[in-house]
């Protein structure tokens, strides 16, 4: 047997009879190798052979950590039964009874009649119909969009692809939140776009951090979530937003911003109603109804109308037609009202749940979101305490997941409240409470 698997035996064996437990950061492979008289290319070899195995994760500039079994279970329920898998990763509420609201639409669809024509392709522009129910669906105190201006995608994540197509040619930078939604960052990687991570606060990018970094090299857009970000679920104030829009006006840099969580909040102005010659708004019915039968929705400038709809044609993302009739129906008959309605209590009674059971533990939530940011006691690491939680039958999403560029990414978590049923939710959060207490500091 080649050497450097000994070693890895070995680690495997320390890890399996707990002498090195999750969380737990192995010597760097340089010092690994002088203290084991060892090569270095053996030690990389043996912490290679770990990670394969699925014993070790490696972090980029922090180190490699154990990720493998589980902590003992100091006391008698501290630790509760999983259960059957519950997924905190997804994100997709559902209101009781949504499927018999929603089914009155389909069903007069369905007709011969309908069908033919709900069958035939959609223009990237939709129908009157369609720009007049999404302009009263969008409206907010201060804002309401001009119907002309909406265009239609199959679901908000080809519309944030198809403004960053149309805003950044490839090799182009996009100013973004230090923590931003993973799927941006996906959409950028195919596009061949870079992000660039903004410095910020609690109330999000700093105006003088977007000029100083234009300056540094010019930014071709901005991708901002002002409205219940995720994954902090922090929503910027007024005088923010004001700033925000001012330097995007005076800088001439063109703003994605992404609102499909808004309807959480009711009441809260975009920035297109401060700058709306520099702002494209995204929003989509997959939140608010369901995503597997959606439409995407994105407020334009007039100037880019045509620029933004080409890239949508281009790239494939024009709205199914069957769907915006429905989407359409379900907007103009108070159906989405209705939903939008039973998921705003349904957030908040999920929130009053999960500060019940994570009371204590360093969480970031807004009452209104369906989602939270958890900072992790020490010494957990965010990889290894997803993977513990998921021997325990709970999917997370890592904060990693969500960092931008090279700053060091954070011991954190998002929790994901939206989809499971509420039993299992408040099980999960249950036993993802004892498995942080059983390895924190606190």
């Amino acid at each position: 047997m080649p050497d450097y698997r000994r070693i890895a035996d070995r680690i495997a064996a320390d890890i399996t009879a707990g002498r090195l437990r999750p969380g737990e950061r192995l010597p760097p492979q340089r010092q690994f190798a002088r203290r084991h008289g060892i090569a270095a290319s053996t030690a990389e070899r043996a912490y290679g052979e770990l990670v394969r195995r699925g014993l070790v994760v490696g972090e980029v500039g922090r180190g490699t950590f154990v990720r493998a079994g589980l902590p003992e279970r100091p006391g008698k329920g501290l630790i509760e039964d999983a259960g059957a898998p519950v997924n905190l990763e997804l994100n997709y509420p559902s209101a009781p009874g949504q499927s018999d609201l929603l089914a009155g639409t389909l069903a007069s669809l369905l007709r011969p009649d309908a069908l033919t024509e709900a069958l035939r392709p959609a223009a990237v522009t939709g129908t009157p119909a369609a720009r007049e129910a999404t302009a009263a669906l969008l409206a907010t105190p201060g804002w309401r969009p001009e119907p002309d201006r909406i265009l239609f995608t199959g679901n908000a994540r080809q519309a944030v692809a198809a403004a960053l197509a149309a805003l950044v040619r490839p090799g182009g930078r996009v100013g973004v939140e230090e923590l931003t939604y993973p799927v941006v960052k996906e959409i950028a990687a195919r596009l061949g776009i870079t992000l660039v991570p903004l410095a910020g606060d609690e109330d999000g990018p700093l105006p003088d951090a977007v000029a100083a970094t234009h300056r540094t090299a010019p930014l071709s857009a901005l991708y901002l979530q002002p409205t219940l970000h995720n994954p902090t679920s922090a929503t910027m104030g007024t005088e923010r937003r004001r700033q925000l829009a001012g330097t995007a006006t005076a800088l001439d840099i063109p703003v994605v911003e992404d609102r499909i969580w808004s309807f959480l909040a009711q009441a809260d102005d975009p920035l297109a109603a401060l700058a709306p010659d520099h702002t494209l708004v995204v929003d989509g019915l997959s939140k608010r109804v369901a995503p597997g039968l959606t439409v995407g929705f994105l407020v334009v400038p007039r100037q880019r109308a045509e620029t933004v709809a080409d890239a949508v044609r281009s790239g494939g993302w024009s709205a199914g037609r069957f769907a915006l009739e429905a989407g359409t129906g379900w907007m103009a008959d108070g159906t989405v009202a209705r939903l939008v309605t039973a998921k705003r209590a349904d957030a908040a009674h999920r929130q009053r749940l999960l500060a019940a059971c994570l009371d204590g533990f360093a969480v970031r939530s807004d009452p209104r979101a369906y989602y939270a940011w958890w900072q992790l006691p020490a010494p957990w690491r965010a990889e290894t305490f997803t993977a513990a939680a998921a021997a325990l039958g709970i999917a997370l999403t890592p904060g990693p997941s969500f960092a931008v560029g090279p700053h060091r990414t954070p011991d954190a978590v998002r929790l994901g409240l939206g989809s499971a049923p509420v039993p299992d939710l408040e099980r999960a959060l249950r036993t993802l409470a004892g498995l942080a207490a059983s390895r924190s500091d606190r």
